[in-house]
């Protein structure tokens, strides 16, 4: 599961799928499509064809977690359609997750204080 603190990658497969597949199905496509490990503890985004649906698939350690979502109006903000997968940062995804516009959350680089004697 997703929690506050986790260092894991988080992309979303651009293209859309049919959301008929379930847990192993849509890992052989991270696999053989996208040419990534699923078992790895990435994080994938798939898209539905209407843009208002979403799964999300990641291995926890100990099996395939499936989440689904739907929004209940309008659509989630999607990157163009195309081949591959696009990296995520953890605000984009929780902006993402709850239908707002991610494309224009960016990420701030983080300034270590310096040590002073």
């Amino acid at each position: 599961m997703i929690v506050p603190g986790q260092h894991m990658p988080i992309v979303i497969a651009t293209r859309p799928v049919d959301f008929r597949r379930g847990h192993d199905g849509l890992a052989a496509t991270v696999q053989n499509e996208l040419g990534l490990d699923p078992y790895s503890g990435l994080t994938v985004v798939f898209r539905s064809k209407r843009g208002d649906r979403l799964k999300i698939l990641v291995f926890d350690g100990s099996g395939l977690v499936m989440t689904y979502k739907r929004l209940e109006t309008g659509r989630f903000t999607w990157p163009p359609v195309r081949d591959g997968v696009m990296h995520l940062s953890r605000a984009q995804f929780e902006a993402l997750f709850e239908g707002l516009a991610w494309i224009h959350v960016a990420p701030r680089p983080v300034v270590w204080p310096a040590a002073t004697n």
